[in-house]
Order: structure tokens, then sequence, then C-alpha cells
């Protein structure tokens, strides 16, 4: 039996008035968009689509299936699974019952999946494999907190007193009957707004994970604002590549589903391949994801020869040019005081001057740079960065082209978004107004609050925000301030209008042996824009100087160095190791970082080392794809000591 018409007094009002917790949400969204595409996948070769009364169905056998297994309100569930369909009703049918999902990606470690088990206190535990299953089987065998365990790719798994099921097992019974209907409904009724949601355990980019206590309101807070602050409409398609289970990816997800919008499950594998094929109107993504598909179009570009390859940096720069003082024109670069009416006026007439210069060529760069654009599926009207900073360099030139940018900001334990340069905003350079209801400060290190354009500690305080970390009062009290805001931890400046400036982060201030504060993510941004810099981490902690670990692209370095050196043709290890080329390498990066371009004398680069093998997940890479400088420092803690001495 289909979804049918809410028939009780109860359910009908459940609809009517507007959704308070994401089941609520789930629900009034089937009855709105039912026939309208909810979720679209590829098993092997096979296109799989999903509408929104399928995805009702699925939750709702799911939720049945495992109420009858003992899952109950107020129950922690340990959720092991990367991006697939079944995350998304795995998570829904979790939250009907009013239990808490603690969602981690397979590539978890034994040791942290059990300090997370034992922290958090789960009952119940969904892996995604029998392989996943296996992996952590010597632990799992032992482990008498957890009542069941539930596969969700597997063949028929229960045997007589096994506490293991497949979901094979659990969906044998496909029939759903009007009660059934009925009583999935009205557990919408047990669901406050207050009810936990979710315990999302931070990726340890500093050490050991904390786990974030999220409520059904704090997400629910961003799930209403979102689709207005990017406009998100029915017809909208997006490209999903992120950890279903980072706050990102599912904040991203709960808004489509709440807009009755359309999510494509795609991979890093093939993502380039399906923005063409599926021709996404938004993708939300992280910074790494831009950089790489930057570094594909640009190596494109160079291998067709030195003349197109000049003819499309001219149409960038002019496309960048244009946009630059049109935006000056228009009043819609950071301000951080209140300029003189004269200046103002002359700064429009200068810039009036070189837009009109420039429109003819303009408008023939802008037809020339389509070409790009129908890589990125040619229907792609924003292009959502989070989960770090976006490199200017990348931004600029993603505007170039002709996508439009949405630079936004947030943390898990904002469920996650604090401020984003939406549609509500065009002021270029800037992360934008705080989301609705939201209140931003930057603050001294004593605490006292800054005014525009100066830089201090960025925190926040809204609807958003974690009640705090679980179990971990020692962490509370350190991460609030006594009027109840919420320390990032990050640098930034507001400017006079209020937009937000991301400038750093406090708590990776690299501190040389001579006192000196630097950023590391600015100079590392300034040096990745060289192609043969696949990855690069800044060092130099109570050093004397500063100095860069160097994941090469090899292929771009041995072209680099047979146009600017001889020796090309030796092995790996030998051109990566080769003095002449690190002193080479290393000046080129220096002339990055001169006083003209924004960077002290003693943020020069003192010496460079060659990584013999890249970063991986898990590792030296959180689930988004973010540096665990802390692993870095430590794993290659000899060869700093060599290079900075």
């Amino acid at each position: 039996m289909t979804q049918q018409e809410p028939q009780d007094p109860d359910a009908r009002k459940c609809r009517q008035r507007q959704p308070e917790t994401l089941f609520e949400m789930l629900l009034h969204s089937c009855d709105i968009y039912g026939d309208t595409t909810a979720f679209r996948y590829r098993i092997a070769n096979e296109e799989i689509v999903v509408t929104y009364t399928k995805l009702f169905e699925d939750v709702l056998r799911l939720s049945r299936a495992f109420e009858k297994r003992g899952l109950k309100p107020g129950a922690k569930v340990m959720f092991l699974s990367d991006n697939r369909y079944g995350w998304i009703v795995t998570d829904l049918a979790i939250m009907s019952l009013g239990a808490a999902s603690v969602p981690r990606g397979s590539d978890t470690p034994t040791q942290e999946l059990s300090f997370i088990i034992e922290d958090s206190g789960a009952s119940f535990l969904v892996v995604e494999s029998d392989t996943l299953l296996e992996r952590h089987r010597d632990y799992l065998d032992g482990c008498r907190q957890l009542k069941a365990i539930f596969v969700m790719t597997s063949p028929e798994k229960h045997r007589l007193f096994s506490t293991t099921y497949s979901y094979g097992s659990l969906l044998a019974d496909r029939s759903i009957g009007e009660n059934d209907i009925t009583v999935f409904r009205r557990r919408a009724e047990a669901i406050a707004p207050e009810t936990l949601l979710t315990l999302i355990y931070t990726s340890g980019t500093t050490g050991m994970p904390k786990g974030v206590c999220l409520s059904h309101a704090n997400v629910m807070h961003n799930v209403r604002h979102i689709p207005d602050i990017i406009g998100l409409v029915p017809e909208d398609r997006w490209l999903s590549i992120l950890p279903s289970w980072h706050i990102f990816e599912r904040t991203a997800e709960y808004s489509s589903l709440c807009a009755g919008s359309c999510i494509v499950y795609s991979s890093v594998k093939s993502f380039a391949q399906d923005l063409e094929t599926y021709q996404p109107t938004l993708v939300a993504t992280v910074p790494r994801v831009w950089e790489a598909l930057y570094t594909k179009v640009e190596l494109v570009i160079r291998r067709k020869g030195r003349i197109p390859q000049t003819l499309f940096n001219a149409f960038v720069f002019i496309s960048s040019r244009y946009k630059m003082n049109r935006r000056r024109f228009n009043g819609h670069l950071p301000q951080y005081h209140r300029r003189n009416l004269l200046v103002r006026y002359a700064d429009k007439a200068a810039s009036l001057v070189k837009m009109a210069v420039l429109f003819p060529f303009y408008l023939l760069a802008s037809k020339k740079l389509a070409v790009v654009r129908q890589r990125f599926g040619g229907r792609l009207r924003l292009a959502i960065s989070g989960g770090g900073t976006l490199a200017s360099y990348l931004e600029e030139w993603i505007d170039a082209v002709g996508i439009r940018i949405v630079n936004a900001y947030g943390m898990t334990e904002c469920s996650p978004a604090i401020a984003g340069r939406g549609l509500n905003c065009r002021v270029y350079g800037t992360l934008g107004p705080a989301v609705p209801e939201t209140e931003l400060r930057i603050v001294s290190e004593s605490g006292e609050a800054l005014g525009p354009g100066e830089e201090g500690l960025i925190e926040v305080r809204g609807p958003q925000v974690t009640a705090g970390y679980y179990n971990n009062d020692e962490e509370n009290l350190k991460s609030f301030t006594a009027d109840g805001f919420f320390k990032t931890g990050d640098l930034g400046k507001l400017t006079v209008a209020g937009e937000l400036v991301l400038t750093g982060r406090a708590k990776e201030i690299i501190v040389l042996a001579s006192g000196e504060n630097i950023d590391p993510s600015r100079i590392e941004n300034a040096i990745t824009v060289f192609p043969f810099i696949q990855d690069a981490v800044l060092v130099g902690q109570d050093k004397k100087g500063l100095g860069a670990l160097i994941v090469p692209n090899m292929e771009e370095l041995r072209e680099f160095v047979s146009r600017r050196l001889k020796g090309s043709g030796k092995e790996e290890k030998e051109l990566i190791a080769d003095t002449t080329v690190l002193d080479h390498v290393k000046r080129e990066l220096n002339r990055r970082l001169l006083p003209k371009m924004g960077f002290k004398p003693y943020e020069k680069l003192q010496g460079i080392a060659f990584l013999d093998r890249e970063f991986t997940l898990g590792e030296e890479l959180t689930n988004t794809l973010k540096k665990k400088r802390h692993i870095i420092e430590k794993k290659y803690k000899s060869l700093i000591d060599s290079l900075l001495h």
C-alpha cells in the first residue's frame, strides 16, 4: 500500500502547521511532493530514481523493523556508513522513533569506534557492509552494551539467538497497511524540537573527537532558512559528493527535502563526469574538490598548447577585472569604515571608465568561457563552498568563468551554518551576513568587543548552536562565554554592514621562536596556485623560520623542471630529493610571498621538502578533507627538524 492523504485530525493538523522537527518536515514534504523525484543514484550500471512517496514508504518500513527489534525513543544508534541512499533512509528511520544517530564514516578506526560507542552510550549499531563488520569483529564480539547490530548491504544474516540482522531480513515484510501509516505519522507527536537528533563526534583535527549534541530545533533552524538564502526550489538538482554523516552535507540533504528538490549521489571518482551527465543546478562541497576541478581544467587547457593557454588566461583575467570593477562601482566590495562621499564617487567614476573599456572584451571572454561552464554541466547556478576556507585565487577563477559562488561558513557545533554569501548578499570577498536570528561578534583575546575592520576571535549565539558537548563539562566551560556565545576558535572581522570575513584559525596559528604569529592557511593558499603542488602544509612551530611539506603532482613537476632546469628524466625519488630542484621551487614559491602581496618578511619559506606519498583520508585528512596538522607534524617530525634545524 502506498502513502495516502492523512485521515485522522491530528495528522492533518500536523501537516497544516509549519514543521518544528525534521520528522515533521519529512512528512510535510512527502505529502506535498509525492511523485517528485527526491533521490537518484546508481548501483553498478543501473540508475535508481526515488520519489518522495517511495522515500516515505522506505523510511516507514525500516522504522517499523527497528521498533520490532527494540529501538526506542532516547536510544543512541552508532551508524557507520558512507554516502548512499540507504544512509538517509536509516537516518530518517532512527529519528522517526525519537532516537538519536551517532554517525561516522566507514574509515573509522576500531580504537575510535570503541571510544565513541562507549562515550555516547550507543545501544545499537548500523554498519554499511559485512566487510566493515568483520573489520571491527574483535572489538564487537566483546562489546556487551550493544543490543543489536544491523548490516545495510548483506544477504540474509539473522540466525537463531543472534543479535545481528541484515536489512534484507529486516525488510522482508514489504506490505504497508493503513494502520502502519497512522502509527508512523503519529510518532511525530512524541518528538519535541528539543529532542536530541544526533550526536556527531568531530573529525579530530586537533585530537580525540568530541560529541556535539544537536537537537531537532538546532538543525531545523538552518533547514528553515537555507532554502531562502540560496533560492532553493523543487526544480533544483543537487550533486552530492561529501560524506552524508558530515553536518554540512547532511543539512544540505535535509534542506533539499524541505524544498522538494532532488539529490543525485555521486563520488570523488565520478564527480567530474556526473557534473556533465546530470547537469546539476547546485553543488555543495569543500575547497579541496574545487582545487581538483580547477587543476583538471587548467591541465586540459595547458595541453592544448601555448596559444590556447594564453588566450584562456587572458579571458579569465578580463572577466575577473570587469567583474571586480563592476562590484566596486555597485559598492559590492568589503568596507570597513565609512568613506568620504567624494572619494566614493571618484572610485565609481574610475570603475565606470574601466568597465567601458573592458566591456567588449568581457562579452567575448564570457562567450569563450562558456566552454568551461559546460564542464560543470551548463546549468550550475550556485556553487556552495563550505567546510574550510576557499583560496582567493580559486574564488576569483570560479567567479570569472561565470559560476556564482556561495561562500559559506559554519561548524558542526552550529548545525552547521553561521554565515553565507547567498542570494541576499552581493558583497564579494566576504562570507556574507549571519544567518537569520544569529548574533555574531568579534572579540579580543581578553573578550572585549571589536569594531568593523578589527581582527579578533569570532563568537556566535543563535538557535542553531549546540547546547554543548556530550559528557564533557571541561570542554563546555572552555567553549562558551558567560553570556552564552560559542567560541569558534576562528579569526575574522566584520564589515560596516555586518558581513563576515574569515582571516584564520586561532588554534592553527604557528608561533616562531622569535614570537611572530603566522596563519598557515594564507601561505598554503598562496603557494598551491602552482599546478605542480597537489597539497602543502606549512610548518615551523617554535622554529627560527617557516618550511613547507609539499605533496607534488609528479606529472606537473616534471613538466615544470623540464621547462626551467635539466633533469626531468630522473626517477621520482631522485627528482623530489634534488637540491637544485628544491632550491628553484623554493625561489618560485617565495615570489608569491612578497610584502607587495601582503606578506611579512618572516613569512618567507626557509626550506621545503617534497613528500613521496599523498595525504589520505582517516590518516592525515578528515572526512571533509581538512588536514590534521597535529598528525602530520608528528609523522614528519624528523623531516621538519632537518628542514628547519
